[in-house]
């Protein structure tokens, strides 16, 4: 079994994701990180301007208004994980590999 394979996914929408990886060890992320480090194209800009500027304005619709929650979650063939956030932001596809990258520490 390959290391960056789940074997258990555990989705709490209001909190965050908890993977098993097949290595025995454990990554949770919570929603707003997940959010946050979206591979998609907008948010790797957004994460680039503001690590060139930590000024940077976050777009209007960051965050959307209340708690930001996880609407829903679809895995996309054997190789990633599709959120869908309270804000409306849906176009980051997290692969296995990605999310092992940006695991935080536990």
């Amino acid at each position: 079994m390959v290391p960056d394979t789940p074997q258990r996914l555990d989705i709490k929408k209001d909190r965050g994701l908890t993977i098993e990886w097949a290595d025995g060890t454990t990554s949770y992320f919570s929603v707003a990180y997940l959010r946050k480090m979206s591979p998609s194209a907008d948010m790797k800009a957004l994460r680039e301007q503001m690590a060139a500027n930590p000024l940077t304005v976050l777009p209007p619709n960051y965050g959307g208004s209340g708690p930001l929650t996880i609407l829903e979650a679809e895995l996309r063939g054997n190789y990633a994980l599709w959120v869908r956030f309270s804000d409306g932001h849906d176009t980051g596809i997290y692969s296995w590999e990605y999310l092992r990258e940006i695991a935080p520490e536990s």
